[in-house]
């Protein structure tokens, strides 16, 4: 027989919220933050501490413009 520690870290009792860095809320884990550590998925550790939604703003407001030129360059 398996002893239960065996097949319950402790890390999947605890850390089921997180609090995000950018906007402050208390959001779940699994669902509202993305895992950039595939090896470590169900570990908190492999979680970002931005929520998906403050990272998705971020990358849209930081994302280059497309018009490189304008339209009076060059004027010749």
């Amino acid at each position: 027989m398996m002893d239960l520690e065996e097949q319950f870290g402790l890390e999947h009792l605890l850390f089921r919220e997180r609090r995000c860095r950018v906007c402050g809320r208390d959001k779940d884990l699994m669902n509202d933050f993305y895992l950039i550590r595939k090896n470590k998925r169900g570990n908190p550790s492999g979680y970002s501490y931005e929520c998906k939604v403050c990272t998705v703003e971020r990358v849209v407001k930081n994302r280059k413009n497309k018009h490189v030129f304008h339209e009076s360059y060059p004027d010749w």
